[in-house]
């Protein structure tokens, strides 16, 4: 089978990869209905644990049949996906356009009035003034005020009781969505609107999708002695195929005494490339402190070697890398700072496992000064072992790692999460139903959104929240009126339930107008 073989023999790592390019629909056919091996060799890639007589043999705990329609879906919404992806391209730079062709000349009658008088605005991508699709969906760029909020804000110690700090979240939520704009208006508003300091923004490579398809900024609350710094990851990108194929990719790497890690997500951090599997095993390596030779899975030599080859060849490419420098710089010109990791979606999944790659790489330094990891619709990154390898890091003395999860959105509910895949999530569940109740949990209801005995509730909740964004600034004022861009999105949610669940309005609205309950309840 490949992968057993070839590249990927230098290293004894444990990895299956479930490849959506190779294949057409009759080997789907024949691997879903006779589990037939040939066919499925052209989809599934593995090693270690998953040896080639056990993956297709359902008698020695292989792929069961439901498990086959499972990465029959996977690979039937990647292919559909991607064969959608230079159209969604293109969609996207016409939509964007439009959208701020609109916004900078007063929307439809202004746009017709500047035109009679021949003094059109021309939109200019990548400018302080265009916008980005997400920031069409909810234009909010302030943050919440009052006194008490700018006290909260300023308590270098405020992570004693973070989940419980609006202020916090409100800082964390608004710059996940912040991540989405283009630098300029990301200086802009954190200097301008926010008053705070803005340190930088990356375009980080992915070496798998051959482009930079990472974003992150990184800013301070003041640009001297500085109580915090924070680290936002931008997220799924509503035009973005290729962001969309790794939301519902299934492929795993194991990182030994780790557990299994979303190998989509470890790529877009720089750390590796599926096509060589043994990258990542030397990209995570480089990373870790030169304490002793190194003996892992088969390869004995000095760590330092890593260090020298791999280390300055991606320091100035992986976001990982990128982000671990110059937070150390940032720690050591600020030393009362802490920092927080922040991201919505896809970032959300990066802001997660950038501390756990830090812990991988014993930067225990690093990881006493971390303060928080906020995530808003996050899918699973890892295994169970992942799970409760990060929480005995996370966990004490204070929680640390908050996932916030709005309603029905279908991202947290992916990858799907059964015995095959072993996707699980960990953390505090900071769940809100679609009236704002909040909720601490284990597990978001109907984890694995393809449950029967949800699909009413979710399409009439679909239709409970397009009537709720017509009257949301009658009832909760003005700052809560919802665009008609969202309320479009709206109504594409009556088509597909908890896609417009993940817009970032419903992160916002959730975090300002929650509320807590400690009983149980449906979404609506």
């Amino acid at each position: 089978m490949a992968g057993i073989a070839g590249n990927h023999t230098r290293y004894f790592s444990n990895f299956l990869i479930v490849s959506h390019e190779n294949g057409g629909i009759l080997d789907l056919f024949k691997f879903l209905v006779f589990n037939d091996q040939e066919s499925g060799e052209k989809f599934l890639e593995c090693s270690g644990v998953f040896q080639e007589n056990l993956l297709f043999d359902d008698d020695a705990g292989g792929v069961t049949p439901a498990h086959r329609w499972v990465i029959v879906a996977s690979i039937i919404v990647r292919k559909i996906i991607k064969a959608f992806g230079r159209p969604m391209e293109w969609a996207g730079y016409v939509v964007e356009f439009i959208l701020n062709l609109l916004s900078l000349n007063g929307n439809f009658l202004g746009l017709l009035w500047r035109i009679l008088r021949g003094n059109v605005v021309i939109p200019e991508r990548d400018s302080e003034t265009f916008i980005s699709a997400i920031g069409h969906l909810d234009g909010r760029i302030d943050l919440l005020k009052g006194d008490s909020f700018s006290k909260e804000i300023s308590q270098p110690d405020f992570g004693k009781k973070a989940w419980k700090n609006r202020a916090l979240m409100d800082l964390c939520v608004m710059a996940s969505k912040l991540a989405y704009e283009n630098a300029k208006v990301v200086r802009n508003v954190v200097d301008l609107h926010w008053k705070m300091h803005f340190v930088d923004f990356y375009n980080c490579w992915n070496d798998y999708q051959k482009e930079t398809s990472t974003q992150v900024f990184i800013m301070c609350d003041k640009s001297k002695d500085a109580n915090f710094i924070l680290i936002s990851f931008r997220g799924t990108e509503p035009f973005d195929a290729d962001d969309w194929i790794t939301d519902f990719d299934y492929s795993w790497y194991e990182i030994p005494k780790l557990g299994k890690v979303h190998m989509g997500f470890v790529e877009a951090l720089g750390l590796g490339n599926r096509v060589n599997t043994n990258t990542f095993q030397e990209l995570l390596q480089a990373g870790r402190n030169v304490k002793q030779s190194s003996n892992v899975n088969g390869h004995s030599g000095s760590s330092k070697s890593y260090d020298k080859e791999l280390v300055p060849a991606m320091s100035e490419r992986s976001a990982y890398y990128v982000v671990r420098s110059k937070l150390k710089d940032l720690l050591k010109e600020h030393p009362n700072a802490k920092f927080l990791v922040t991201g919505h979606s896809l970032g959300g999944a990066l802001a997660i496992l950038f501390p756990t790659v830090l812990v991988l790489h014993e930067e225990d330094e690093l990881m006493q000064r971390l303060l928080g990891v906020y995530t808003y619709g996050q899918p699973r990154v890892g295994n169970r072992q992942l799970g409760r390898y990060m929480e005995a890091h996370l966990e004490h003395p204070q929680s640390k790692y908050f996932r916030i999860v709005y309603c029905n959105d279908l991202v947290p509910r992916l990858p799907y999460d059964d015995k095959t895949f072993l996707y699980k999530h960990f953390g505090i569940c900071l769940y809100y139903n679609s009236l704002y109740i909040e909720q601490k949990v284990v597990e978001e209801p109907n984890p694995n959104y393809f449950g029967l005995r949800y699909v009413i509730p979710k399409y009439l909740n679909s239709m409970w929240e397009l009537l709720r964004s017509l009257v949301m600034g009658y009832i909760y004022g003005p700052d809560y009126k919802e665009s008609w861009e969202s309320f479009t999105l709206r109504i594409v949610g009556l088509v597909i339930p908890g896609l417009s669940a993940h817009s970032s309005v419903n992160y916002v609205n959730s975090v300002r107008l929650g509320k807590m309950r400690s009983v149980e309840m449906m979404s609506l």
